[in-house]
Parts: C-alpha cells; sequence; structure tokens
C-alpha cells in the first residue's frame, strides 16, 4: 500500500484515493494548455514595476474590482484530464485573502499595465534575488541558508549505497497509461498485474520495468548500482562514473519507452539542463543511450549529480513526528528554505525558463544547502504548446494554466504554496487548493502579519496583482524574514531598504533647549502633518535619464526644489515625481495631484504614487483615507518598514491603538534607526497608563544614536511629567535625576528638566508622601517640602536672570516667587 502524500493523514492509497482522507494522492499532472497565439520570451518583462498606481479620489478604479467568497471543494483531477481544450465557466479558484476583499485588489498590482508607455524599472535590482544589503556588523556565522541569519540544522550526507532499493517495484495503484492515463497493470483473479504490456484502452505499449541492472556498465562509463526511486517520467538509478573518480552519480531514464510525450519531456529537460548552472539547481553531467535489454533499442538516460540528503517534504513529516503538536516547520527556517528556492527559481526565469512544478518532493537539503532537483517540467517562457506538468495544492487554477499558460507569477504561486504547507496544517488539496484559512485561525500567519500578507499576495487569484519577479519576491520575503527573526529571538536585524531612503529626521536642530520642545511634541498627540512628513520617502529611479541630476537637488529646501523643477520644460518622469513630493511637503496639493497624475499616465505600473496618495491624504488629515492606502502599501510591500510607519501613524490618528501598538513595535523590534516608531510606541504606552512601558521603549535607542540624548531627556520628561502621585515612587524619582547626571547637561536646557523633576517631585510631597529615609535627597536637597521649595525656587530665578525675553523672565519670576518656602516674616 501507498502512504498517503497528506503528512497528516494516517490513511493508505487504495483504487486510487486515500481510505482515511479521500484524497487522490498529489503527483503532478499532465495539462494541455489551449492553443493560442506564441509569444516571445524576449518580449516578456522579467521584471515588472512594482506597483500599479491607483486613480486618485474621483477618477476611477485602476484596476479589475477585486472579488471574494469562500473556496468550493475540489476533488483531485485525474492526469490528463481534460486535456482536449479549456472547460466552460468560472475558474476553480476563490479570493486568495483570509481578510474580507477590499479596494485593495484593484489598486495595487504587480504588473505594468498595458497603457503602450514603458514603466520605470523596478528599484531592486534582478540580481539582488537574495534579498537588503546588511549593515555593517550584521554577518552570521552560520550558512547561507537564511543569508546566514537563520540557524538550519544541516542534514546529513546520505551514504548513496544506502539509498538503494532491494526491490524496485511500481506499485499497481500507480501505474497509468503515459497515453490516456487509464489505469494499466492491474490484478486480475489473484494474478499479479502485469509490469509490461498494452493499454486494454488505447493500445498504447507500457513497462514499468528497470531497464538497467545492477553491474550495467552505460557508455563504458556508468557502472549501474540498482535503482533509487521512479518518478513521473522515469526509473532513477545509482552509478558510479569510473572516468571521473569513480563518483557517485544519477542516470534518470524513462519510466514508459512507449510514452511519446515521455521521450519529448526527457529531451527537453536534457537541453535545459544542458544551459543551467546554480548552486542551488541539480548538475546535469552528460546524456546517454543504452540498449534496452528486450528490445536492443536504445533508451536514453540522464547523468546527474547525487544529491544525498533529504526532501523538504521528508523533513516536514519528521519534524511532525518529533513534534506531534507542531504545525509545520520553524518559520525561520521556512522562509531561509524560500529564499534559497528564490535564487533558483530567478536564475531559470533569466534564462527563459519556467519551473512549473515547485514543491517540497523537489527540493532536497543535503548539509546546510538545498537544490532543486527533477527539472522534467521545466520549459522555455515562450512555449505555449507543450503539456504543462503540475502537481495539485501546489499550481494556480488550472484554468489559468489552459487559457494563459505558465508563467514567472506561477513559478512563485507555487513558492508561496510551498512556504504555506510547511508553516503551518491546513487542507491544501481540497478545501483550500486555491486558497488559505483565515489568519486569526493560524497561529503563525496570526503572529506574524507581514509573512501572512507576502504569501495572499503571492497567492492572488488575478496573476497581475502577484509578484512578477523572483528578486522582488525574496527582496520582500527577507525584510519578512528580518521581522521574524526580530520577534523569536528579541533583537534587532536591520537592513537597508532598497525602495525607500532613511525617515525624515524628528529632531530640526542641535539646540537642546528646543529638543525638549520637539520630544514633548512627540510625547503629545501625534500631528498629522508632521507624521506624514517624517515618513521615509520612496527612492528615486536610478534608471531615469536626470537620476543623477534630481539625486543632487533633494537636499535643496522644498521651496527651492518646487522653482527649480517647475522651470523644467520637459519632465522626465522622476521630475514629475519629485516635483509632487516637493509641492505636498509645502501645502500645494491640488498641484501635487495633477504632477501624480502625470507621472502615473507615464509609469501605469509604479506604485510610488500611491505612496504620496496615501502621504498627502495623512497631512490632509483625511485620516480614514490613509488609513486604507497604507493598509494596500502594506500588502503590497509587506517586508518593508515604511508602509507600516504610515498604517501605524493612521491608526493611531483613527483611534486604533492596538494595531498601532503592534504596527510601530514590529518596525522598531526589527531595526532602531526608525526612532519614530520608538517615540509611536512610547506614545501608545502612555496612552495605556504605562510611563514605565514609554520609558523602557525610549531606552531602547542606541547610545550611538545621533537620537540617544534626546530620548534620554524624552525619558526624564515621561517620568516626572503628569505623573499622578499616588502613582509616583521615590524610585523613579531618583531614577530622573540619575538619569539627568549621566546626561551632563549645561545651561537652560538642564536647569527646564531640573525644574520638571522638583515640580513633580513637590507635588508628591504636598500629597503626603516621602522618601523612605529621611536623609535622601534629590539635586543637591533634601527630598522634603523646604528643600524642594528652595531648589526650585532657585532654579526658576536661575532661568529668569539669563533669559532674553521679558515676558518669559516675569513668569518665571512669578513662579518662583508661588513655590518658595514660606515664612513667618
Amino acid at each position: 500500500m501507498t502512504q498517503c502524500t497528506d503528512p497528516d493523514c494516517t490513511g493508505v492509497i487504495d483504487e486510487g484515493y486515500c481510505d482515511v482522507c479521500g484524497m487522490a494522492p498529489l503527483t503532478s499532472e499532465m495539462i494541455v494548455p489551449a492553443p493560442r497565439a506564441a509569444r516571445s520570451a524576449a518580449a516578456l518583462p522579467t521584471v515588472p514595476a512594482p506597483g500599479r498606481l491607483a486613480a486618485p479620489p474621483g477618477q476611477g478604479g485602476a484596476g479589475p474590482e477585486g472579488r471574494g467568497g469562500p473556496a468550493r471543494p475540489h476533488q483531485a483531477e485525474k492526469a490528463g484530464a481534460s486535456a482536449d481544450g479549456p472547460r466552460s465557466g468560472p475558474p476553480d479558484a476563490a479570493g486568495t485573502s483570509g481578510r474580507s476583499p477590499s479596494l485593495r485588489e484593484s489598486r495595487l498590482s504587480g504588473s505594468s499595465g498595458s497603457s503602450g508607455l514603458s514603466a520605470p524599472r523596478p528599484l531592486s535590482r534582478p540580481d539582488s534575488a537574495g534579498g537588503t544589503a546588511s549593515r555593517p556588523g550584521s554577518p552570521s556565522s552560520r550558512g547561507l541558508l537564511g543569508l546566514g541569519m537563520v540557524e538550519v540544522p544541516p542534514v546529513p550526507y546520505r551514504d548513496p549505497a544506502s539509498a538503494v532499493l532491494s526491490d524496485p517495484v511500481v506499485a499497481e495503484k500507480n501505474r497509468v497509461c503515459g497515453h490516456c492515463g487509464e489505469s494499466v497493470g492491474r490484478s486480475r483473479n489473484g494474478r499479479p498485474g502485469r509490469t509490461e504490456g498494452y493499454c486494454r484502452s488505447c493500445r498504447t505499449e507500457f513497462s514499468f520495468t528497470p531497464k538497467l541492472a545492477p553491474g550495467d556498465l552505460v557508455a563504458g562509463q556508468y557502472e549501474v548500482l540498482g535503482c533509487l526511486a521512479h518518478g513521473g517520467l522515469g526509473w532513477i538509478y545509482l552509478a558510479r562514473d569510473h572516468n571521473v573518480n569513480d563518483r557517485w552519480v544519477v542516470l534518470k531514464g524513462l519510466l514508459n519507452v512507449g510514452d511519446a510525450e515521455a521521450h519529448k519531456t526527457a529531451a527537453a529537460e536534457r537541453g535545459v539542463l544542458a544551459e543551467v548552472e546554480h548552486p542551488n539547481v541539480v548538475r546535469i553531467y552528460n546524456f546517454v543511450q543504452h540498449p534496452d535489454p528486450r528490445t536492443g533499442v536504445p533508451t536514453g538516460h540522464i547523468v546527474m549529480e547525487y544529491v544525498g540528503g533529504k526532501s523538504l517534504w521528508d523533513l516536514l513529516i519528521e519534524h511532525r513526528r518529533r513534534n506531534p503538536a507542531a504545525d509545520g516547520l520553524p518559520v525561520d527556517r521556512v522562509i531561509a528554505y524560500g529564499l534559497e528556492a528564490l535564487r533558483a527559481l530567478g536564475h531559470l526565469h533569466s534564462k527563459g525558463l519556467l519551473y512549473c512544478d515547485f514543491k517540497p518532493d523537489n527540493v532536497i537539503q543535503s548539509e546546510e544547502q538545498i537544490k532543486i532537483i527533477d527539472l522534467g517540467a521545466v520549459r522555455r517562457i515562450d512555449d505555449l504548446v507543450s503539456p504543462v506538468y503540475t502537481t495539485a495544492g501546489f499550481r494556480v487554477p488550472e484554468r489559468e494554466l489552459r487559457e494563459l499558460g505558465p508563467s514567472v507569477s506561477a513559478d512563485l504561486y507555487s513558492v508561496a504554496r510551498c512556504l504555506a504547507v510547511l508553516s503551518f496544517r491546513f487542507d491544501y488539496g481540497h478545501t483550500y487548493r486555491h486558497d488559505l484559512p483565515d489568519a486569526a485561525s493560524v497561529p503563525v500567519l496570526r503572529r506574524h502579519p507581514s509573512f501572512d500578507r507576502l504569501l495572499r499576495r503571492a497567492l492572488q487569484r488575478e496573476p497581475q496583482l502577484r509578484f512578477q519577479d523572483a528578486a522582488e519576491m525574496a527582496e520582500q520575503l527577507t525584510g519578512v524574514l528580518r521581522e521574524v527573526l526580530s520577534e523569536l529571538h528579541g533583537r534587532p536585524h536591520p537592513a537597508q531598504s532598497a525602495l525607500f531612503g532613511a525617515e525624515h529626521p524628528l529632531f530640526t536642530s542641535g539646540n537642546l533647549v528646543r529638543v525638549i520642545d520637539e520630544t514633548d511634541s512627540l510625547l503629545g498627540p501625534p500631528v498629522p502633518e508632521r507624521v506624514a512628513a517624517a515618513l521615509p520617502l520612496p527612492l528615486i529611479d536610478p534608471a531615469d535619464e536626470a537620476a543623477a541630476e534630481l539625486a543632487g537637488l533633494s537636499a535643496l529646501p522644498d521651496a527651492d526644489l518646487v522653482a527649480t523643477l517647475e522651470g523644467d520644460a520637459d519632465p522626465t518622469p522622476e521630475t514629475r515625481l519629485l516635483l509632487a513630493r516637493a509641492l505636498i511637503r509645502v501645502g500645494r496639493r491640488k498641484e501635487a495631484a495633477l504632477q501624480l497624475q502625470e507621472f502615473g499616465a507615464c509609469a501605469p505600473g509604479d506604485w510610488r504614487p500611491f505612496w504620496y496618495w496615501a502621504v498627502m491624504a495623512l497631512g490632509a488629515h483625511r485620516c480614514e483615507d490613509a488609513h486604507e492606502r497604507f493598509e494596500e502599501l502594506f500588502d503590497h510591500l509587506p517586508g518593508e518598514a515604511a508602509p507600516k510607519l504610515g498604517l501605524a501613524a493612521a491608526c493611531e490618528l483613527t483611534g486604533a491603538l492596538a494595531d498601532a501598538e503592534r504596527l510601530y513595535r514590529t518596525v522598531w523590534l526589527t531595526d532602531r534607526s526608525y526612532v519614530s516608531a520608538a517615540f509611536g510606541l512610547a506614545r501608545i504606552r502612555l496612552a495605556y497608563g504605562d510611563p514605565a512601558g514609554a520609558v523602557a521603549v525610549l531606552d531602547m535607542v542606541p547610545e550611538l544614536s545621533s537620537v540617544y540624548i534626546a530620548a534620554q531627556m524624552a525619558a526624564v520628561s515621561v517620568l516626572v511629567t503628569d505623573r499622578d502621585p499616588q502613582a509616583l515612587s521615590e524610585a523613579e524619582l531618583l531614577d530622573a535625576v540619575a538619569r539627568l547626571r549621566r546626561l551632563g547637561l549645561r545651561g537652560e536646557a538642564r536647569d527646564r528638566l531640573n525644574a520638571r523633576v522638583l515640580r513633580t517631585a513637590l507635588d508628591w510631597v504636598l500629597a503626603g508622601y516621602g522618601p523612605e529615609s529621611p536623609a535622601t535627597r534629590l539635586l543637591g536637597a533634601p527630598l522634603t517640602e523646604e528643600g524642594l521649595r528652595t531648589n526650585l525656587e532657585r532654579s526658576y530665578r536661575e532661568r529668569a536672570r539669563i533669559t532674553t525675553d521679558p515676558v518669559r523672565r516675569r513668569e518665571l519670576v512669578d513662579r518662583a516667587n508661588a513655590v518658595r518656602p514660606r515664612t513667618l516674616l
């Protein structure tokens, strides 16, 4: 009996279906695309622009209206079924989002549109499928999996001799005609089924017996040791290469010499493999022929490297057996596998090839490296005729394959399906064949929303809404990995974004007195205009002909930048975008909107105008509109910090504090350079009545940061500003003073913060509280009413003496008179 292919099921395959769950085994199936005009591989966009501009209010949508609905159950298709053409009726898929469908499906697109005008190249480089660049000091001593950031247990190299099958037989239930898909070679009347013969339905010859035996010498070079396994396209043999140091090699032959399609596919694999050389793709050494022992007809065999390890499917099953309560492999490990797989697929795509049948069975981990094996389904991008070999549960909807054919986005869809299957339990072959469960019901998706959104973008029903390039998906997946690792290990995993610059400085002056005012503002209710102005800005597309000149102009004051760019009689797309940014910052929003519309007409596949629409809505106090737009940007760029910052601010301004806290926390835990996230998180903690939590966040600002002193000054203010004496402790007062001493402030900045501490301490004492020891002193005076009044009076008079503002001087003198110690004289 054959074990059910669902690792969560204990059943076996009987008469083609599992006797427990009723599912058919998930094996590669052949789908014949509908005839259509050939497309040129060179004409296909290998790296489309990242997104589609959303139409501004009143201008209409920019894409197809989103549709949703629950997935309907499916029976597993029989190999070769419906091979006569496309079926009528709706696609066999439902909406992929676990959340309610919204306009975000129509606003942002992974395609570049069809306007006839070329969209700018994406800001991420196609050759950087590994993701963003690490900052100095972040390298790890681990292996290459997960960019060296993930500790993936190595899989020992398997001794090839131990992998040889003692009885190489194709199970009867797996014997089907390679031409018509009918069952062949089955037992009848107590007699075992034939391993060779002719199909009763179409009379095509079949043979399931190995054509090579131990000891056979193929091409005078390769000595066969035995069979390793059998797959959809042939027996796989282990052999030694006597011409190259007796190295282990794998010979792959045809399963059925009467299967013409298998012959064609094997020939295609030979040609494809000869062109591919990548560390994550199995290597081909040779292609040889050996006479069939029965007919004498030469049979082809591909000679490949031996990859001694375990498939990701086997690793998943082993992990669940050792950990019955586990939903799947650790998510950081799964992402590490995904990044390596994307590198391999990106290489294939760059050669004009599609993999088509990506699944956990076809990825082997050996020691600390993974390799994609079984390239039998690989085809050229411009091939619209050959049958497509795919596996249900991992492929795009069958109707898409029939009508549109395989594509880069379909390959990436399969990668996302694998990531999901390896990460958590769900009925991926039936109930959720083209969908995912709601995130609320899946712990790993609930804990890591960015991972959830990345999967759902890659699994969108509409191909143009998915990732369109392996490097683009890897870029976002790398950002998600950094978030996941930061959450799991409690330490940052920062990286420089390839799409956004740094956030705008929160503190615009080196004057520490002004810094106190700025920190007070940052800890108070957020001001939409200021929040919008501090958000990171998308980078200029370096492919624009004016990119170098615009980079030099970016540092100009916004008013000067507007004056300069408005004088350009023939602006490039990037010139319009930079002008729109400057117009937004000087408050000329209507004119900025016109520039964004002009840019959208020139580059309909670019997501950056949508970013500025969101920023403009936030700055105009249209916080609900901004919230919706930043949500869509988060869906489209799940690995970037900037959309999360914008969405967090919009959530905070609309009162969704729990959502804002989660987003600020994610950004801050991942990268400590986003100080606005720290202040946002501190504000939320203060709103919850948790000053200690706010101080803890501000204490996380690194000492080497340019805003460290400002953060510590803010922490002092949090400890002593607007505090209820009943909730204040002596330890907090002493902590505030200790922080001031460590900062070593001078002049008015020191005096202002000292006065805050003393004023709060006086209120605390007047409320009936006092120090544990009468000898306790605060800022050089006893922690008593008289000592505090004397100290506070001295502070106010000193500040009045040095100020040059007469109104301010009178105010300080009045405060000094009000707090001075009471006397009888």
